[in-house]
């Protein structure tokens, strides 16, 4: 891991490329957190673990935490006279990547805290499988966008909408198991508001990987 550097108005060029591996390490901590919060949430709702779903979603604070020291590492070095072009760029689209990656652990939380409630036991056994398969697609996504950060991969962003287009077929699906009436009318609204959620889940990985092709140039 870089060492610590301490950011301040007279940071030297040479100083640059370490602070900039520190956001790179941390953003790479960032898309862990968030989507093994995603695969967490989608585990416990299944599985009805209330305890597991607590804890996740009180880690959320943690992501939140994150965020804002990466957020204040990028606007800090921009201010840096000795920051060149190319860290310009890198350090703008972290930027622009860091309200989908929050949002992303907003969304497991959210997910989550449907757990706690013992959202999962109450599903029809058709719109389980649904959520099931829409963990598994929303996990793929962000773990396809997680290594593409890390190596700087150009392409994933046509991967990614292939995989978004499955996401919204299956949203499709589960929209339509809840309106077929299988489930009482509270638990299907919860139910339709979890589909969103890993629908919105998906969105976000498909804009950070349009962010990280511009990185790959």
């Amino acid at each position: 891991m870089p060492r610590r550097v301490a950011l301040h108005a007279g940071a030297s060029a040479a100083e640059v490329p370490e602070i900039l591996d520190r956001i790179d390490h941390e953003m790479i901590r960032l898309f862990a957190l968030v989507g093994e919060g995603m695969a967490g949430a989608t585990d416990s709702l299944l599985a009805g673990d209330r305890e597991a779903a607590r804890a996740l979603a009180d880690r959320d604070e943690i992501v939140d935490t994150l965020y804002k020291e990466v957020e204040q590492l990028a606007q800090r070095q921009l201010a840096q006279r000795s920051t060149g072009p190319e860290e310009l760029r890198h350090l703008v689209t972290v930027l622009r990547m860091l309200p989908d990656l929050e949002r992303g652990g907003d969304l497991a939380e959210h997910i989550s805290r449907r757990a706690v409630r013992g959202l999962g036991i109450e599903l029809s056994p058709r719109a389980r499988g649904l959520v099931e398969q829409m963990g598994e697609v929303a996990c793929d996504m962000w773990q396809a966008a997680a290594d593409a950060y890390a190596d700087r991969s150009p392409g994933v962003a046509e991967h990614l909408e292939s995989l978004d287009d499955e996401m919204d077929e299956l949203h499709v699906t589960i929209t339509a198991e809840i309106a077929s009436g299988s489930m009482t009318l509270p638990v299907g609204i919860e139910a339709a508001l979890v589909a969103r959620f890993y629908e919105r889940f998906g969105d976000h990985a498909v804009n950070l990987a349009h962010r990280i092709s511009v990185l790959a140039r």
